[in-house]
Parts: structure tokens; C-alpha cells; sequence
């Protein structure tokens, strides 16, 4: 006979088959495998090794090998000017005159002074011949014989200054007619007709022609990949076709007190027959090669430890992640040149490298796009 549970009874049956229940699910979890660690996916790739020398490029303006302002040896009033801006002249044109009416009166005087000289020397002459010839038949003293002689060498040396004083005012004279001493052309001009110049005062800025340099201005921070000699490619805006070769003559032992640059000079190796003075030109120079070790990466890929630049390097035997120091030979725009701590093919974190730590599991792959990669 059977007897109905009441309703408390009911009630503490049910927890405990609930109770019960949750010992058993708790006794199957207890027995089940814990899951793996996940592996982090990160672009990583094999580092590339360098593959060349870096190519340095800067703008550019041709100018003449020798640039020079002329101007007159002596001071005078400019009356005119035979050249003007963009001539070109040839050697022994006459380019512009000063007043010459003193340096003419001048020269008059020196050439008086020389007839003079030379008659006196003449007299002296004709004295010395006349007392030697006498001497030898002892009609006359000695001493006289002395002061003819020494009457002669004093006329001979009047004579001879007077014909330095002839010459140098014959100078003074040409001085008056600014002459080119070469082939060129007029690149500026600074004084104009009527004007009193001192001497040495520029009238002209005047190019040779022939060689042709190109002019660049060069930062600190690049002035020391340059040397004399290193080869270069010049474009010419204005003028299609191959890039002319070239080489760096000169680099500047000091910077600009202004711009902070230095001024690199490199040399035409043939100038084009169309190329103009003060030109716009394109220069690229070949910074010096790597060495054989060296690992070319994008500056995505450069962490910090510290104060000391260092990657994030994949271990092949279990894909965890090390940071590793390295020592970077050159920085450039998008990339950096790492010379020690790392070997070419081993696989680095290139982007987000900012959001793994050391140790941690992760998965390589490639950029999703391949426009989008690093490399």
C-alpha cells in the first residue's frame, strides 16, 4: 500500500537530485583535457637581405666650372658698358671703358720723363768713353775718371726707372678698358654708366665656358655618405633623354651659416650642348653598398628595448616570440639598414609590433593583399 508524499517531502527530494546532478557534471569536468593556448596570427616574414646600395637623390642647378666677378684693375667713371646681361663674349672683347683722360695725361708725362732719362744717359754715355779714352793717355786724374763713371751709372739707373714709370703708366692706361681674359658669358650686372668705381669694384659676373658643375645643397645628416669622386646620375628637367653622369669634385668642409647645408659640387662628365646656365636638374647619387650581412626591413618592423633599437624575431621551434637587439647601419625614409643581430631568412614581426609581448605563441602570415606588403 502506498501512501502520497507530502508536499515538503517533494521539495526535498528534488534538490537533492539537483545537488546530485551537479556532483556528477562537476566529477566530468574534473576528468576533461585543459584547451591548448590559442596562437596569436601576426604578419611576419623571412627578413630580406640588402640588396644593393642606397640611392640618395637631391634637386640641383648647373653652373659654370669658374664663376668670377670682373671688374678694374684701377679706379675711374664708367662711360660704357659693351656687354649686357646673357651676352656671350670671347676672349679679348672689350666689355666697358672708364674715363681715360687722366691716366691719359699720365702716360704723357712718364714718356717725357723717359727722353729725358734716356738723353741724359746718352750725355753720361758719350762723358764715360771720352774720360776712359783720356785716362789711358793720363791726361786726366783718377778721381775724375770715377765721377764720369759714377755720373753714367746714375743716368743709366734714372733711365731705368724711368722706363718702369713709362711702362706701369702705360698699364694704367689699358686698365681704363675692362678686357675678357677668356671665353664666356655675362651672368649679372653691377654698376652702371656715369657711376665712380673703386678698384676691384665687380662691374660683371662673368662664367667660362666649357665644364659645367652642378650645385646641390646637401643635409648634415646625409653629407657623410658622399665623397670625392662618387659617381652620380644628373636629369635635366628641361632637357629629355639619358640622365648625364657625373661624379661629386667637391664637398663643402662646412655648412651654410643659414640653411645648415653643405654645398656638394659634382662635375659633368659631358655636358649636353642644350643645357643652360641655372638649370633645374635631378642628381641621384649611390650611397656606398652594404656590407654582406646586412638585413634590409621596413621601419614598421623596428621596436625599442630601452633606449636600444630591437625586432620582434620568430623562434622556428615553437613559434614564440623573442625580442631581439639589433644594431641599425642607416635609417631611411621607409626602411632601415640592420647590420648586426640579425641573419637574412629569419622570419620578424614587420607590423603591430607594438602589440605582442616576449613568449607569446604566435601564428606568421602574409599581408591579406600583396600591395599591402612591408617589403
Amino acid at each position: 500500500m502506498t501512501y502520497p508524499l507530502s508536499t515538503a517531502g517533494a521539495r526535498r527530494s528534488a534538490t537533492w537530485l539537483a545537488g546530485a546532478a551537479a556532483l556528477a557534471l562537476l566529477a566530468g569536468c574534473g576528468h576533461k583535457a585543459p584547451e591548448a593556448e590559442a596562437a596569436r596570427p601576426v604578419i611576419a616574414l623571412p627578413a630580406p637581405a640588402a640588396d644593393g646600395a642606397q640611392t640618395l637623390r637631391f634637386p640641383g642647378e648647373i653652373h659654370a666650372r669658374y664663376e668670377m666677378p670682373l671688374a678694374f684693375r684701377v679706379p675711374g667713371q664708367l662711360i660704357s658698358r659693351e656687354a649686357r646681361l646673357g651676352d656671350t663674349v670671347t676672349k679679348g672683347q672689350v666689355l666697358a671703358r672708364l674715363d681715360d683722360a687722366d691716366a691719359g695725361k699720365n702716360e704723357a708725362a712718364a714718356r717725357a720723363a723717359l727722353d729725358a732719362a734716356e738723353h741724359r744717359l746718352s750725355f753720361a754715355t758719350q762723358q764715360r768713353d771720352r774720360d776712359e779714352a783720356q785716362a789711358k793717355a793720363n791726361l786726366i786724374s783718377q778721381l775724375q775718371l770715377d765721377q764720369t763713371r759714377d755720373a753714367y751709372a746714375g743716368a743709366l739707373a734714372a733711365q731705368t726707372q724711368a722706363k718702369q714709370q713709362y711702362e706701369l703708366a702705360r698699364n694704367q692706361s689699358r686698365y681704363n678698358a675692362l678686357i675678357a681674359d677668356r671665353d664666356g658669358a655675362i651672368t649679372s650686372e653691377h654698376a652702371e654708366v656715369g657711376q665712380v668705381l673703386a678698384a676691384g669694384q665687380a662691374v660683371f659676373g662673368f662664367a667660362w665656358s666649357g665644364e659645367r658643375d652642378v650645385y646641390v645643397d646637401v643635409p648634415e645628416d646625409r653629407v657623410g655618405k658622399l665623397r670625392p669622386g662618387q659617381p652620380a646620375k644628373v636629369s635635366l628637367l628641361s632637357v629629355q633623354g639619358q640622365p648625364l653622369t657625373a661624379h661629386v669634385r667637391e664637398v663643402a668642409p662646412a655648412a651654410d651659416p643659414q640653411t645648415r647645408t653643405y654645398r656638394v659640387k659634382l662635375g659633368l662628365d659631358a655636358p649636353d650642348p642644350h643645357m643652360r646656365l641655372g638649370m633645374t636638374a635631378d642628381v641621384a647619387l649611390t650611397g656606398d653598398a652594404p656590407t654582406a650581412k646586412a638585413v634590409r626591413l621596413p621601419a614598421t618592423a623596428l621596436f625599442h628595448q630601452g633606449e636600444h633599437p630591437a625586432v620582434w624575431v620568430v623562434r622556428p621551434a615553437d613559434a614564440t616570440l623573442e625580442l631581439r637587439p639589433v644594431t641599425v647601419l642607416r635609417y631611411g625614409e621607409r626602411d632601415v639598414l640592420i647590420g648586426a643581430g640579425l641573419e637574412a631568412g629569419e622570419r620578424v614581426v614587420m607590423q603591430g609590433v607594438h602589440a605582442v609581448t616576449a613568449g607569446e605563441k604566435v601564428a606568421p602570415m602574409a599581408p591579406p593583399h600583396a600591395e599591402d606588403s612591408p617589403l
